[in-house]
């Protein structure tokens, strides 16, 4: 591993301001809902590389999932 990658901490910090940014905006339920949903992403992710379609709304208009 190189000087490139996060450390295992880093995600999990990460992951936490994320989840308060969330729990502070929308409440505790849809921080929950949320993180629930990209773990079921990641679960059920398919090997298709580039080609598979995320759940995940990121702004674009590929039908995915809005949170």
């Amino acid at each position: 591993m190189t000087d490139a990658h996060l450390t295992k901490d880093q995600f999990f910090e990460r992951l936490g301001a994320i989840g308060d940014e969330m729990t502070a905006a929308y409440g505790k339920d849809f921080a929950m809902g949320a993180l629930v949903l990209a773990a079921r992403f990641i679960a059920e992710k398919k090997p298709d590389g580039d080609n598979a379609q995320s759940v995940i709304y990121t702004g674009d208009k590929h039908g995915g999932l809005r949170l």
